[in-house]
């Protein structure tokens, strides 16, 4: 009995090794941790990161203009053992931004050219086995005119930001040296609702000195696991070669057809083995059978019905990590834009991480997929081959996703063009030909790559993609259109849908960008174009839904962006920051993220009040506040205080309702037969304000918003003519405010995070008054000097008007500052005190006796007088 058991213990131990050791014929390790990092070029100077990792992520955003783009060292000791001498082992690295050289023990692995795609080196060769390797990469995120993306609207982020793994093969495997693909690629020769059939295409690799006899298993399994078919081949793969095989599957009938509503996945499972049987080498995919098509007058057809597409651009970077963002993150951006109702997803401007795509197969998210030609073509040879290079990695490293129905490759291409100064006319007719040229090669190898995919390019509002007749090349084109923002007004772009469709009747088209910038810290009862309102989002955005569900012809739009993304050079309310998310730069959603789940997404009822319950809500002079309230439902009941003050209907998400508000803490509720949400805010109403009581109150001059200043916890009321009782300006105008333009000045604002009040400003104000009653309160006057020269130029405001930086800066303004016939500061010169535009306050305390009340005077020397900003604080 006894030696029975020993036999038995003896076989499970058997059976455990030969398992164990098939695991290690094939392994994959996420080499992550403990990396050696440095930026010193005499590599002195070590610091342990781990991947992913940037070394963008702070000084991106500080007040320093520019950020650093050069090189970055990257070291890391990994141990081999003698065991997998026999095995072929490669570096994947799944994102390195922009150019990698790669090195194994002091030789040279590798070169990759491209920060957003994947590239695998095989470093066999250079091991040392049973003993430790040192890995080493030398990251360059310089600008290079013959790797694109060139001049962009977002920052490259230097370094090893995806992760790196390595991989451990027998001497037969999956080939991973066609351009980092996985070794098969999938295909659907037919797919209709009644039958559907799928081809795959298999690369198989022989290392080996000697030909190899292997057995290759494709399985097809429905989405419960089950095995519905299953293909087995003997392959006799030659030494030292690649061989190439096509696997063709017997027709399913009465497929689960794969949409956005219903996302059915089925699973592909290959198996390389060998002649025994044994497991070399393993890949699995999803697969899905759906079919797309465009038509220029009906729009977009999945599945053979029509389709309207409705959703958002994403880029890859997040609030205090730059683009090294941990997976989960980034899968719950996926999630987000899932749960608005979005059907569609633009990875802009460039191939994003793999996991996301796959995550967009599971929830059911079409995708645009694209690389980094953006603005700017240079015409050398270098830069055409890499360009073909990125498509043809982008092509075989996300081919195999199922919700990848649009393949891109160029973005506003004429963007610099147009608004280049020092090129000559003939330089300029060259640019527009060898451009044309490059989208040429690649639109034919994109068709000839992926012919089961829509090919698409992004333009940007100018007529010089018809003229060079560059916008018929792709089976869809997206219009880049901002129309109520850069150009013209809103209800122009249905002028101008409708005039493209009418010249050129052949063409499909959709709206790829749209959208203003927003903070969720400005608000106006009045709002405006350019004034960075969530208000004026939600009119634009609201009205481009409206003009392009009216249009059958018009296949959708992508909401540009999804998120707030790091755009280094910008001077927006907040800097270095592109504002024109649905969501913030941390992904909390923004109203508007609300109004589109409200529009969108049918499946569970829903309601949002359009206030944010933390920031101070100030009613000056006010009865009521018109609130917006966003549901999916059909009707519901507002209730203030616990008392019902109106009944709403919403139409297509939105319904409105004046709030008679009441100073101090205010319940709104709203509630529907089956959802209600609730807010409480605090509010300061007042019709006078000698009577009024506040610990703090802020004036946000020369502007029509209001700011919310999250340090002092005080939203700065927006600026007025005096009234008594109350407060204004006697005199001055808002700076640089037109009629289009309601930023003020669209610069970085040093030393300071209060950009919303230092933007705008009084210029030529010398008499300011506030009726505050009696009593000793701590005054906060803020400055700025506006026309102090500076390097942004707002390109990406898509005019040819250059930023204020240009102004002269000899022209500058000396004044003195009473208060209450106090003089606080003489002889005030910002421009000499301060070299750049800096954020400055005067803080001094004041007695306010005889209800005189608060008097701001300000007189000039020199020039015109400026102020942004007023902060009253009760002192006692």
């Amino acid at each position: 009995m006894m030696k029975y058991q020993n036999h038995s213990i003896r076989n499970l131990l058997i059976l455990f090794c030969v398992a164990f050791s098939s695991q290690l014929i094939a392994q994959k390790t996420i080499i992550n941790s403990g990396w050696q990092f440095t930026l010193d070029t005499t590599k002195t100077k070590w610091e342990t990161v781990n991947i992913p990792h940037t070394w963008n992520k702070d000084d991106a955003f500080d007040d320093e203009g520019g950020y650093f783009r050069g090189l970055g060292f990257y070291q890391k000791q990994v141990y081999v053992p003698i065991e997998k001498k026999g095995l072929i082992h490669y570096l994947r690295f799944k994102g390195v931004n922009q150019e990698a050289n790669v090195y194994v023990n002091g030789s040279f692995a590798g070169n990759h050219k491209g920060g957003y795609t994947a590239f695998n080196f095989n470093i066999t060769e250079f091991l040392k086995f049973g003993a430790y390797n040192l890995i080493e990469v030398k990251v360059d995120n310089s600008y290079n005119a013959n790797i694109p993306p060139l001049d962009i609207d977002f920052t490259i982020y230097g370094g090893i930001y995806r992760d790196v793994e390595w991989i451990a093969l027998p001497k037969q495997h999956l080939a991973l040296n066609d351009f980092a693909s996985e070794g098969f690629y999938v295909d659907y020769p037919n797919v209709s609702k009644e039958k559907a059939s799928v081809e795959v295409s298999v690369l198989l690799d022989n290392f080996d000195v000697k030909s190899a006899s292997n057995i290759l298993e494709v399985s097809i399994a429905d989405a419960d696991g089950k095995i519905i078919q299953t293909e087995i081949r003997k392959v006799e793969i030659n030494a030292k070669t690649t061989e190439k095989l096509k696997i063709h599957s017997p027709e399913i009938r009465n497929p689960n057809l794969w949409s956005p509503e219903r996302p059915n996945l089925y699973h592909l499972q290959i198996f390389l083995k060998d002649k025994n049987g044994t497991i070399l080498d393993e890949k699995s995919s999803n697969i899905a059978f759906r079919w797309v098509s465009v038509n220029p007058n009906k729009g977009f057809f999945l599945n053979g019905e029509p389709y309207k597409i409705i959703g958002v651009n994403r880029h890859q970077d997040y609030e205090g990590y730059g683009s090294a963002v941990p997976m989960q993150l980034q899968e719950k951006d996926i999630h987000l834009i899932k749960n608005m109702g979005a059907n569609v997803i633009r990875f802009a401007h460039y191939p994003q991480a793999q996991e996301l795509y796959k995550l967009c197969d599971e929830l059911g998210l079409l995708v645009w997929s694209e690389i980094p030609v953006v603005n700017k073509v240079t015409n050398t040879p270098e830069f055409f081959e890499t360009s073909m290079t990125m498509q043809e990695e982008h092509l075989k490293q996300y081919y195999n996703f199922p919700s990848v129905v649009m393949f891109g490759y160029m973005n506003e291409i004429f963007l610099r063009l147009v608004f280049d100064n020092k090129s000559t006319d003939q330089e300029k007719e060259d640019a527009k030909i060898y451009s044309y040229e490059l989208a040429k090669k690649l639109e034919d190898f994109t068709r000839k790559m992926a012919p089961n995919r829509l090919t698409v390019m992004a333009l940007h509002f100018n007529e010089v993609y018809n003229d060079t007749k560059i916008a018929d090349l792709s089976m869809l084109i997206g219009w880049n259109l901002y129309f109520g923002w850069y150009n013209d007004t809103i209800p122009d772009l249905g002028i101008f849908l409708d005039d493209q469709h009418q010249r050129f009747p052949n063409r499909s088209i959709m709206i790829s960008e749209y959208g203003p910038g927003a903070d969720v810290n400005i608000s106006s009862t009045t709002p405006k174009k350019y004034d960075y309102t969530q208000e004026y989002q939600l009119i634009l955005h609201k009205s481009y839904y409206d003009q392009v569900m009216a249009r059958d012809f018009v296949v959708g739009m992508t909401a540009w962006n999804f998120a707030d993304f790091g755009s280094e050079f910008r001077g927006e309310t907040i800097p270095h920051v592109n504002q024109k998310g649905l969501v913030q730069y941390n992904r909390e959603p923004k109203a508007i993220y609300y109004w589109y789940k409200a529009v969108l997404n049918t499946k569970e009822p829903f309601i949002h009040i359009a206030l944010n319950a933390e920031q101070p809500l100030n009613l000056i002079d006010e009865d009521k506040r018109t609130v917006s309230i966003f549901s999916n439902e059909k009707k519901a009941e507002v209730f203030l205080n616990g008392e019902l003050v109106d009944a709403i209907t919403f139409i297509n998400g939105l319904a409105k309702a004046d709030i008679p508000f009441i100073n101090g803490e205010n319940e709104l509720k709203v509630a529907s037969d089956s959802q209600e949400e609730t807010k409480t805010l605090q509010v300061f109403k007042s019709d006078n304000l000698k009577t009024a009581h506040f610990k703090r109150f802020g004036i946000n001059l020369g502007s029509h918003f209001s700011f919310y200043d999250q340090e002092n916890n005080v939203t700065f009321v927006p600026d007025r003519k005096y009234s008594e009782n109350l407060y204004g300006h006697f005199d001055g105008t808002p700076y640089n405010i037109t009629k289009d333009k309601n930023q003020g000045i669209p610069n970085n604002i040093k030393n300071t995070k209060k950009e919303g009040i230092f933007q705008t400003m009084l210029e030529g104000c010398t008499i300011y008054k506030v009726d505050v009653p009696n009593g000793k309160y701590q005054i906060t006057l803020y400055f700025v000097e506006p026309q102090i020269k500076s390097n942004i130029e707002m390109v990406f405001n898509l005019t040819a008007e250059k930023a204020l930086s240009n102004q002269d800066t000899k022209k500058q303004r000396v004044f003195d500052v009473f208060l209450n016939d106090i003089l606080v500061e003489s002889h005030f010169d910002l421009a000499k005190t301060f070299p750049d535009k800096y954020g400055v306050t005067l803080t001094n305390i004041v007695n306010i006796r005889n209800n005189e009340g608060l008097s701001i005077n300000l007189k000039p020397i020199e020039g015109k007088t400026v102020l942004s900003g007023v902060l009253i604080e009760k002192k006692d």
